[in-house]
């Protein structure tokens, strides 16, 4: 099993417990997300998935799903098909699975290396019983679920009964309260999506023999994914190391020793931190690196902290999708920019046609509207459009910039 994780790098780099400055911080933080340098082409979309430990997925669909996003803002332009087939490579049965999702930052993809890490989550809802939905004879309804995966194979809930009964989101069917229930618990895995829907299968038949095992207690689950969580970030509080994975604070102190991370100072941040040893060696090399121009999913796991998002780059971002129009700054799905290892304005994007429309818009300046164009332009080559329209921007004079770099 290969987990990515903190480990000692000796001679070049600085030494553990020394002090860094918010410039440093930021360069690692950006460098550790793949966002900082030379982007490995080669690993692709498997890659990026393992050096992030997790990519969060959500139904929301504007330029394209955030999980398409994530590698986009690393790669650029990978072809979107290519992105789905590295993810869900397991397609009934096809091949051996390269992911699997489960309960993370968030639903998210995971690599399949991760499944035994897990093992405490999965422990954890078994020990609680039930779902928030609860079920007259779960016994019976999960019995059902099985017999039909283990005789038909991997199904969809539609496939299993119906997802829901007819009233709103929540009011899922027995067959989706059971087949959830048994992919909270590892019974049921989904390592596939068909049309945006989760294909589940048992696990004993789809996670990998030497994977397909909860032998790791609780505090190695922790210690391992804290470990994933201080390389994936750099640099980071323990705050921050627990909302990669959503831990409790508690849960990370008891794992911080044994996780392979060593203490630093960081100007400005006004709290303990620590780092990954191989980000901080490297941090001479990233001085001179170039960082990606790019727009960035609100759940990028760069940015998906919102308190680190600030603290980091001084920029308060929020997702906006589930606010009243009437009181949304910056629209439904507003994109921050990222360029020149800074985040320099954002974007509500939305298509037309073959036309992008950016339309809200706000840059740091004029001076981003070089940065903001290039990066529009693309983000719409990527996704089969051929012109970009901004629709509104809160400073004339960066509108205006941005319309000549796009004319």
């Amino acid at each position: 099993m290969v987990i990515r994780t903190a480990t000692a790098v000796p001679g070049k780099g600085r030494k553990a417990g020394a002090g860094l400055s918010a410039d440093e911080a930021r360069r690692i933080a950006l460098r550790a997300q793949g966002l900082l340098g030379t982007a490995d082409r080669r690993a692709g979309v498997p890659g990026v998935l393992r050096r992030l430990g997790a990519v969060q997925l959500d139904t929301i669909s504007v330029l394209a799903r955030s999980h398409e996003l994530v590698p986009y803002a690393r790669l650029g332009a990978v072809g979107r098909g290519a992105v789905e087939s590295a993810y869900w490579t397991g397609r009934s049965g096809s091949a051996a699975p390269r992911t699997f999702e489960y309960w993370s930052h968030a639903a998210c993809v995971l690599p399949i290396e991760e499944w035994p890490l897990f093992a405490f989550r999965r422990r954890a809802r078994r020990a609680r019983g039930h779902r928030w939905h609860v079920l007259a004879d779960a016994e019976r309804a999960c019995a059902a679920v099985r017999d039909r995966l283990r005789s038909e194979g991997p199904l969809t809930a539609t496939e299993l009964g119906g997802a829901r009964n007819g009233g709103p989101w929540w009011d899922w069917s027995e067959a989706k309260i059971a087949v959830e229930w048994l992919l909270d618990t590892g019974e049921v895995v989904c390592t596939e999506r068909r049309g945006w829907k989760r294909v589940y299968d048992l696990a004993e038949r789809a996670v990998p023999q030497e994977l397909h095992h909860d032998g790791l207690d609780d505090a190695e689950c922790v210690r391992r994914l804290v470990a994933q969580a201080g390389a994936a970030l750099g640099v980071a509080t323990r705050a921050d190391l627990a909302d990669y994975h959503r831990l409790r604070g508690e849960q990370v102190d008891a794992a911080l020793e044994g996780a392979g991370l060593v203490p630093v100072e960081v100007a400005g941040w006004g709290r303990p931190a620590w780092a990954d040893p191989a980000a901080l060696a490297a941090e001479d090399a990233a001085r001179s690196a170039r960082c990606r121009t790019t727009l960035l999913s609100p759940f990028d796991s760069l940015i998906w902290d919102r308190p680190r998002t600030e603290r980091i780059f001084g920029f308060t971002h929020r997702l906006e999708a589930y606010v009243p129009r009437a009181r949304r700054v910056h629209g439904y799905f507003a994109m921050p920019l990222l360029t020149g290892g800074r985040l320099a304005g954002r974007v509500d994007p939305a298509r037309e046609g073959r036309t992008l429309v950016a339309r809200q818009l706000s840059l740091s300046g004029a001076g981003a509207a070089k940065a903001m164009a290039r990066a529009l332009r693309e983000a719409a080559d990527w996704v089969g459009c051929d012109s970009v329209r901004v629709e509104r921007c809160d400073d004339p004079k960066a509108a205006a910039a941005l319309r000549a770099e796009l004319a």
